[in-house]
């Protein structure tokens, strides 16, 4: 980090991240109580009301209040003392970690929210793996620590030795459960204590000169200020310090103890993202690395989402910028086209609310509304023609057939699966005998997402039903053999929405199959999605 070129302040206050959790590990309270101290929303428990203010500002399309589950992935930008916060809301939910994947290509950094009493679960092993494909710097939140929990040590012991990572204690809870009174900030020498009458107070923060001041028996029951030293001590005896290098490379991860319903542990979190998290980073293209303090501007697509407003039949393509200062009704570049874009009403988000963005620099995440033409991975520059690489289109696990109930509507059905594809809800097959589609997702419950937006959006009820594949495979390699692979097996062989060549498979026996007898084809799970 040392030999890059300082960043402008503008750039150097961006912190851009992601927050990352096992369902029901608290991550729509903590993204609610960002928000909150942030400024950006006025009142929070907006989770837990009554009626139409159930819906969280992060959770806002009809399918996900019904389920209670994150879908979306949404951003949303605030300003935390004289740091902006990039937050990039990640779908929790298994069944969307492809979603989930290319969020974290658009991050700088990720909050991990662990369960106080459920420690490291299946989904956040998977979504932490991701991380560390990227040396991606993690923030451990140690969650609903008035709940009855696990000992802190083992929880701790848990995270190094699932996740290999080391892990030091930013701040150590001092009781748990009932007798939890809050916990002492040890990069601040501060005692924080829960308000447990006001879920939306702020917790309340005492000055102290070390561990060894009196003047924490004034707040501290003396029996858990006696456990509080000795396990403080053993904690200094058997982990390591903070180190911010080893913090920033990804190998290290310091960890809060707090609960987010009761506002308690946020706002030390959030200190500790602005304090010790990464500047914008350096962004990779094929050609070369883009640095955040470069003038031109340049940016990515990391997602596309329809219909974030019912009222306009619009599709929102979310840019990471990856350098300079961006300005509404610019002229940018569109690589993958060659054609000249202006970008009249790009967006910043506040959860459910947009603004015109009438700037924003690199590290930002603005929108950009438009009726199709961007697409995951499309590049957006001052001219040059850039490919940015590592966002990953992934196999599907799941492949169904889908049918319109009224075969009248054929054609409006092509329509609807060519939106989602292009937004990376889903693959689409075009299979090259039959007519029909086939719909590829990476977990079962997207079919009922996508069923349910293909009636809302489109008044088209259609029914998936099983097919006969399994997996898919993009084809590439020698042309003849690729052509006399495709002669032979029509029946396995199908487009995707790119017009590239993908061979659908029933069983691994298929694969076997093309591997031994055309040795010039390669079959692969994944596709850079570069232009």
């Amino acid at each position: 980090m040392s030999n890059r070129a300082p960043l402008p302040p503008e750039i150097a206050r961006r912190r851009t991240f992601a927050i990352i959790s096992h369902p029901d590990a608290g991550k729509t309270t903590l993204t609610e109580k960002f928000l909150l101290f942030g400024g950006a929303i006025q009142m929070a428990g907006q989770v837990r009301a009554k009626g139409d203010a159930r819906r969280t500002r992060s959770d806002f399309m009809k399918l996900e209040q019904e389920r209670g589950i994150s879908v979306s992935a949404s951003a949303m930008s605030f300003d935390f003392r004289q740091y902006r916060f990039n937050l990039v809301d990640t779908p929790g939910h298994s069944d969307f970690s492809e979603d989930t994947y290319r969020t974290l290509t658009a991050v700088d950094a990720a909050i991990m929210v662990i369960d106080g009493a459920k420690g490291v679960e299946s989904q956040t092993r998977k979504l932490f793996e991701v991380c560390r494909l990227r040396d991606l710097p993690i923030l451990t939140f140690c969650n609903k620590m008035d709940r009855e929990s696990r000992d802190v040590f083992e929880i701790i012991d848990e995270i190094q030795e699932n996740l290999a990572i080391d892990v030091t204690p930013a701040s150590w809870p001092i009781g748990v459960g009932r007798e939890f009174v809050g916990a002492y900030d040890l990069l601040h020498d501060r005692l924080e204590i829960m308000d447990r009458a006001d879920r939306n107070k702020v917790a309340e923060s005492i000055k102290i000169s070390g561990v060894d001041d009196p003047k924490l028996a004034e707040h501290i029951p003396a029996n858990l200020l006696q456990k509080f030293h000795d396990e403080l001590e053993m904690a200094r005896e058997l982990l390591p310090a903070f180190d911010r290098a080893a913090f920033l490379n990804g190998s290290m991860t310091p960890i809060w103890f707090g609960s987010a319903i009761n506002s308690f542990g946020v706002k030390e979190l959030m200190d500790g993202i602005g304090e010790y998290g990464p500047e914008p980073q350096p962004q990779t293209a094929a050609e070369r690395q883009i640095d955040a303090s470069e003038t031109p501007v340049t940016g990515f697509v990391f997602k596309v989402q329809a219909n974030m407003d019912p009222k306009h039949r619009d599709r929102v393509a979310f840019v990471r910028l990856a350098s300079g200062h961006f300005e509404r009704g610019m002229k940018l570049h569109h690589v993958r086209t060659k054609k000249p874009m202006t970008v009249a009403s790009p967006v910043l988000f506040l959860a459910a609310d947009r603004e015109l963005a009438e700037e924003a620099w690199a590290g930002d995440i603005i929108g950009i509304p438009n009726h199709g033409q961007l697409r995951i991975g499309d590049a957006l520059t001052e001219g040059e023609n850039l490919r940015f690489t590592g966002i990953p289109s992934f196999a599907p696990e799941l492949l169904q057939t889908v049918r319109a109930m009224d075969p009248m509507k054929a054609k409006h059905l092509e329509k609807a699966l060519t939106q989602f594809a292009e937004e990376g809800a889903a693959k689409v097959f075009k299979p090259m005998i039959g007519s029909g589609y086939i719909v590829g997702v990476v977990g079962a419950l997207q079919f009922d997402v996508l069923a349910s937006r293909i009636e809302q959006e489109y008044s088209l009820p259609v029914r998936f039903e099983g097919s006969n594949f399994t997996s898919a495979r993009w084809i590439s390699g020698d042309k003849a053999e690729v052509e006399k692979l495709v002669n032979v097996n029509k029946g396995h062989i199908a487009h995707d929405s790119d017009g590239d060549l993908v061979f659908l498979t029933r069983l691994q026996w298929d694969i076997d199959r093309v591997v031994r007898d055309y040795p010039g084809v390669k079959l692969t799970a994944t596709k850079e999605m570069m232009v």
